[in-house]
């Protein structure tokens, strides 16, 4: 849910005061237009307030925590669960895992020289924020039921944002606080803010890797895969069905 304009614009004056919009779009890197048709509104995007604070040097949740649907932001510090994480690791990262752990990749465990590199050293380049693996990851099984009736929607209507791998923030937040997790972990999922700016430690996504039981690692790539697989088939079909098209139209 957008903010309030009338307390965005009291929360501006402090982090920058006497700037211009002109400055602050500058700086920031946003249209003044865009700006400006949210003060109009009324309504200011979370986005807007992420762009602004990073700009001006405030954490990002620190200034979300000024408004009142994210004002729980500001005590929510608990880290990010074993399932969290490894919902947000690559399929790839999983399964080059696997291969380590199986002896198939140990060149990857070896430097320049030969010599062996401790396996704490491979690093997760490849997180990407993931609403769907999030969900499911935290999901007790009633959870989609208990957000919509805390949020006021229809599950249909969550399901559909789940479907399409979105979010909005407030809906990710109430998620967070419906599952027991820490709110700033939906914003992260996300990718509204970084996992630095939640306050997650450092390599905190290798860690829960290399806690990973072999077979819940194995059968988790393979869930991944299979994923993979059927995306993989839904867009060959529909490539297929458009060339169709093509050849009908000649």
């Amino acid at each position: 849910m957008p903010v309030s304009a009338l307390v965005f614009r009291d929360w501006l004056q402090e982090l920058a005061p006497g700037r211009s919009a002109a400055d602050v779009c500058r700086r920031s890197g946003l249209k003044r237009s865009t700006l400006a048709q949210q003060m109009v509104r009324g309504k200011v995007t979370e986005a807007t307030v992420v762009a602004i604070a990073r700009a001006y040097g405030e954490n990002p949740v620190v200034g979300l925590a000024r408004f009142a649907p994210y004002k729980d932001l500001a005590a929510s510090t608990a880290a990010p669960t074993d399932a969290e994480l490894l919902s947000q690791v690559s399929t790839s990262r999983l399964l080059t895992e696997l291969l380590v752990r199986s002896g198939e990749l140990a060149e990857l465990r070896a430097g320049p020289s030969g010599a062996h590199i401790p396996h704490d050293r491979l690093d997760c380049t490849t997180c990407e924020p993931d609403v769907r693996h999030w969900v499911d990851a935290i999901d007790d099984g009633d959870l989609r039921h208990r957000v919509s009736d805390a949020a006021g929607i229809a599950p249909q209507n969550f399901s559909a944002q789940l479907r399409a791998n979105r979010l909005s923030p407030e809906l990710a937040v109430s998620t967070a606080r419906e599952a027991g997790v820490g709110l700033r972990n939906g914003l992260v999922v996300t990718g509204l803010v970084t996992a630095q700016e939640a306050g997650w430690p450092g390599e905190v996504w290798e860690g829960a890797v290399r806690r990973l039981p072999d077979a819940e690692l194995a059968f988790m790539a393979a869930d991944r895969l299979s994923l993979l697989g059927r995306a993989l088939r839904r867009q060959t079909s529909d490539e297929r069905a458009v060339q169709r098209v093509w050849e009908h139209l000649g």
